[in-house]
């Protein structure tokens, strides 16, 4: 079975549990969501995409906070779409789609984020060329996923540990990404890195934007 079966499989299952206090690895998800509200806070910005939006918990945040802005979520998996939409948030969309491919118009939103989603996606580079097509010009990429500074971990995580883990627990994820690896993404879309930090637990805090 080819990882984007196996990821849609994975969160359409988990779809209607994904925001409760259950124990599970996406509870580890919510502790992205005050970095990226900062982030985004700190220019001016009237429209947002959260590519693999899940259930919709970043964007419900923000609707509350500025409640005359435009949202749009997407997502692979059409129980997540589900569960977002019977929220009925005011100025949100919701659309069921692959994050690999937007489909969206040119120049749409001035901020994309994507949290905890992106070491899915099978074509990465297709990713950035689609942000970088629906991003106004000045518009920013807030990137937030799993990754590590330590060689030896980055090699195990891609070589060993995802493919175990997607044999034995039928997982799709795809692969961790370092900075070499956002930098090569960026330069090949037109995209340009103006951050990348290492955070507590393996997480990469990384802004890309597209240049005027």
């Amino acid at each position: 079975m080819d990882l984007k079966t196996l990821t849609i499989k994975e969160f359409d299952r988990a779809a209607k549990h994904f925001e409760d206090s259950t124990p599970s690895v996406y509870n580890l998800c919510k502790k992205d969501y005050p970095d990226i509200l900062a982030e985004i806070d700190k220019e001016n910005w009237q429209s947002v995409l959260d590519a693999g939006c899940g259930t919709g918990a970043v964007l419900e945040l923000l609707s509350k906070k500025y409640s005359d802005r435009k949202y749009t979520g997407i997502d692979i998996s059409q129980k997540m779409i589900e569960v977002a939409t019977k929220k009925n948030l005011p100025n949100v969309r919701f659309v069921h789609g692959d994050c690999e491919n937007l489909p969206f118009e040119k120049e749409s939103f001035d901020v994309v984020i994507c949290s905890q989603s992106f070491h899915h996606y099978t074509d990465p580079q297709g990713f950035f060329d689609s942000v970088y097509r629906v991003l106004k010009k000045g518009g920013r990429l807030i990137l937030r996923d799993m990754s590590t500074e330590f060689a030896p971990a980055y090699w195990f995580a891609n070589k060993i540990e995802m493919p175990l883990i997607n044999h034995i627990a039928k997982r799709g994820d795809v692969r961790i990404y370092n900075k070499k690896d956002i930098e090569r993404l960026c330069k090949s879309c037109g995209l340009t890195l103006e951050r990348f930090e290492h955070k507590w637990f393996f997480r990469m805090h990384t802004v890309c934007r597209k240049r005027r």
